[in-house]
């Protein structure tokens, strides 16, 4: 879990609630938690009724805001007001809201507890309010997670809710699913659901649960390519011809392009170990296996080539300079001109 979420979810856990919480970034999942958290936790059922309001930001100007958050609570020590999508605050960037906005952080109502959830940016830092907001309110600021630091989030994630999954299995999801957080954590709950806590979870079971087939997928394509095992790779490339729906070429060949271009990274690499490429490429450590093993298959101008040869294949099947050639002739031209 993010440092920052960290602190604030064992504060709130703890029952220390601060009066405003600026929650903003590219990153929506640690926003949703907190806000969620405090929705569900921070009054009793009985007391949200007249204390606890829920606005969206297109619908809410300043005054509206701060009018919800200057009352006080009936029957309860405190009251919550959450403000969803809150960079769609009408007048945010204008002088009058944001003067508003900025006075209130200053004299914050100490019954309120005010959450705006600024999603998929930032507050403008060369703007008084965003160089003042993290100085008079517990603000934080959530940015995409590195390929590298997914495995822990999928641990942590897992261990979190009693479970345990192999490394294998950590990896899949790591790779396949990506640093969307929301989405991840959706793939691992339709994992957890038919698991059991008191075994492991497996590779297997995680590629039956996210869609990836049990035989042949993206990850076992790679991994003939770095070896070069060109019988293997015909299995492959046949299974792939009979199953487009599960394997579009488009994706397919988008992820290898993103391997090759991290490989002509780590080709200049002055550290080409597992530990040195995790640092320098920003991936898992499960993932630096599958560099340090191509780095030693492919020369720096092989990759070069390739990389060239992944943009033009892309460009085909995007109807550019295509000629007659279909989807799975495209793919098996291009794959076996990677290996050689």
């Amino acid at each position: 879990m993010d440092a920052t979420a960290k602190k604030i979810m064992d504060d709130l856990r703890a029952k220390k609630y601060d009066p405003v919480y600026v929650l903003q970034g590219e990153e929506t999942y640690y926003i949703d938690l907190i806000a969620n958290y405090i929705e569900a936790n921070a009054l009793t059922e009985s007391e949200k009724g007249f204390n606890q309001v829920v606005l969206y930001g297109k619908d809410s100007p300043a005054n509206v805001i701060l009018t919800n958050a200057k009352r006080f609570p009936m029957m309860a020590e405190k009251q919550v007001v959450i403000v969803r999508e809150a960079q769609d605050i009408p007048d945010l960037q204008k002088e009058g809201g944001a003067k508003m906005l900025l006075d209130y952080f200053q004299r914050p109502a100490p019954s309120t507890i005010l959450v705006l959830c600024h999603k998929h940016k930032t507050l403008d830092k060369r703007k008084e309010l965003g160089k003042k907001v993290d100085q008079l309110t517990t603000s934080a600021t959530f940015k995409k997670p590195y390929e590298n630091q997914l495995p822990d989030f999928i641990e942590g994630y897992v261990k979190e809710r009693s479970f345990k999954m192999e490394d294998a299995a950590i990896r899949i999801l790591a790779e396949y699913v990506g640093n969307d957080l929301n989405r991840l954590a959706n793939e691992i709950d339709k994992v957890l659901i038919g698991a059991s806590k008191s075994e492991l979870i497996s590779a297997a079971a995680v590629m039956a649960q996210v869609g990836i087939s049990r035989e042949y997928n993206i990850f076992e394509l790679q991994k003939t390519l770095i070896q070069k095992d060109t019988f293997q790779l015909a299995k492959i490339l046949a299974y792939f011809e009979g199953n487009v729906k599960k394997n579009p070429t488009i994706p397919l060949v988008a992820f290898l392009f993103s391997f090759f271009s991290k490989l002509l990274a780590a080709s200049s690499s002055a550290d080409r170990s597992e530990k040195g490429l995790v640092t320098a490429l920003k991936i898992s450590p499960f993932a630096a296996k599958d560099y340090t093993a191509a780095l030693q298959k492919f020369q720096r101008h092989q990759i070069i080539r390739n990389v060239s040869l992944l943009k033009q294949a892309d460009l085909k099947l995007k109807g550019v300079n295509v000629g007659s050639e279909d989807e799975s002739q495209i793919l098996k031209e291009l794959v076996f001109k990677l290996i050689f």
